[in-house]
């Protein structure tokens, strides 16, 4: 997915791209998040700023609480 450095992703933006990881390589909530980590923020919390990190944390916390609604 390219990202736009001018400003702070979405929250939106950030459950397509847990979710396409979670489908693409068939994995965990867990395991994509790791590897948003590497993959998208290169283990720097602050490469896109502490907003964009605040978003993809609380795209997070929406799949956790979704899939434990759903379990």
């Amino acid at each position: 997915m390219t990202v736009n450095h001018a400003g702070s992703l979405k929250k939106e933006y950030f459950l397509s791209y847990l979710n396409l990881i979670l489908i693409s390589r068939n994995c965990t909530l867990e395991q994509a998040k790791e590897i948003a980590m590497e993959l998208f923020f290169h283990h720097n919390i602050n490469e896109y700023g502490s907003q964009t990190y605040r978003r993809f944390l609380d795209a997070y916390k929406d799949l956790k609480d979704k899939i434990k609604k759903d379990q």
